[in-house]
C-alpha cells in the first residue's frame, strides 16, 4: 500500500510538469507554423495524451482481456467528455467558434457511432480494426491538411527555451508527453494496486481506476491550456483523444487480435455516445461550455460511475 501511494505521487508530480511542458512547446509550434489551436490540440496534444490509453488496450488485448481493453477506452472516452472538459469548464470557460464546431463535431460524433455499432455483438474483428485504422487516416488527412492561421498568444506561456527554434519546442512536446504518460502509469498501477488489493473487478477497474488514470494527460494539458487562454486547444484535446482512443486504440488492438468482451457493454456504448450528443449540444447552444456546463458533465460522470458501482450499467 505504500509503494503503491509512492508511486501515485510520482505520477502527480510528472503530470504537472509534464502537462506544461507540452501545451508550452505545443502552443510556440502553432503559433510558428500558423496553425490553429483547435487542430494542434486535435492532433499533436489529442495523439500523445491518447497514448497511456495505446499501451494499456494494446498489452491487454495480447493478454487476451477484450473486457479492459474496451472498457479502458469507453471508460476514458466518458471521463474525456465528464471530467476533462468538466473540470477544465469548471475553473475556465471554453469557448469554440461556430465554423469549427460544425467542421470537428462529426467526426466526433461518427467515431462514437462507429464503435457502438462495430461492438454491439461483444466482438471487434481484424477485419473491423483494420477499419477503423483506415478512417484515422483519413481523419488525419483532413485535419492535417487544412490550411489554418494560428491566433495563439504566447504571453503567459512562460520565458522557459522561449527563445529557441522549432526543434526545440519539439523536443520540449516530446518530453512533456513521455512525462505525462510515466505519470499516468505509475498513478495507474499505484490505484490500480490499491483497488486489486479491495477485490474491486476488473471491469469496474478498466472504466473507472485505469481510464480516469490514463485521462490524466488530457485532464492535465487541458486544464494548463485552458488556463492560459486556449479553449479551443482544450476542446480538440478531448475531440483528438476520443476519435484517437476509438479509431487507433480500438483499431491497433483488435488488429492485432481480435476482441472478444464476455460483459454486457451495451449500457456503457449508449451511455458514451449520449454523452458526446450532450457535449455537442451544450457547445452548439452558445459556442461555448460554461461553468454551469462543467457542472452538469462532470454530474453526468459522476452518474455513471455510482451507476457502476451499484451495478445498474
Amino acid at each position: 500500500m505504500l509503494i503503491d501511494s509512492g508511486l501515485i505521487l510520482i505520477g502527480l508530480i510528472l503530470l504537472y510538469y509534464g502537462g506544461d511542458f507540452l501545451v508550452t512547446g505545443s502552443t510556440r509550434l502553432a503559433k510558428r507554423f500558423k496553425i490553429s489551436p483547435f487542430i494542434i490540440g486535435a492532433t499533436v496534444i489529442g495523439f500523445g495524451t491518447s497514448a497511456p490509453e495505446l499501451a494499456v488496450s494494446i498489452l491487454a488485448s495480447l493478454h487476451g482481456s477484450g473486457e479492459l481493453a474496451l472498457g479502458n477506452v469507453i471508460g476514458s472516452n466518458i471521463a474525456n467528455v465528464g471530467l476533462v472538459l468538466g473540470l477544465t469548464a469548471m475553473l475556465v470557460p471554453l469557448t469554440i467558434d461556430g465554423r469549427r464546431l460544425n467542421e470537428e463535431a462529426p467526426s466526433l460524433i461518427i467515431a462514437s457511432l462507429l464503435i457502438t455499432a462495430l461492438a454491439w455483438n461483444n466482438n471487434l474483428s481484424r477485419i473491423e480494426g483494420g477499419i477503423m485504422l483506415v478512417l484515422l487516416l483519413a481523419y488525419l488527412w483532413r485535419a492535417l491538411s487544412k490550411n489554418d492561421s494560428s491566433d495563439v498568444e504566447l504571453e503567459e506561456d512562460g520565458q522557459f527555451l522561449e527563445n529557441k527554434g522549432p526543434a526545440v519546442q519539439s523536443a520540449l512536446v516530446l518530453v512533456g508527453l513521455v512525462m505525462l504518460v510515466f505519470g499516468a502509469e505509475w498513478m495507474v498501477d499505484g490505484a490500480t494496486g490499491i483497488a486489486r488489493e479491495m477485490g474491486i473487478s476488473e471491469w469496474f477497474i478498466g472504466v473507472s481506476i485505469v481510464a480516469v488514470g490514463t485521462s490524466l494527460p488530457e485532464i492535465v494539458s487541458s486544464i494548463i491550456a485552458a488556463r492560459r487562454g486556449h479553449g479551443e486547444m482544450a476542446i480538440g484535446n478531448v475531440f483528438g483523444s476520443n476519435i484517437f482512443n476509438i479509431l487507433l486504440v480500438m483499431g491497433a488492438a483488435s488488429s492485432i487480435q481480435p476482441l472478444t468482451i464476455k460483459v454486457n457493454i451495451h449500457p456503457d456504448l449508449i451511455y458514451t455516445t449520449a454523452l458526446t450528443c450532450l457535449l455537442i449540444l451544450l457547445i452548439r447552444l452558445g459556442h461555448i461550455i460554461s461553468k454551469r456546463d462543467g457542472f452538469l458533465l462532470v454530474a453526468c460522470y459522476g452518474v455513471y460511475i455510482g451507476l457502476k458501482g451499484i451495478g445498474v450499467l
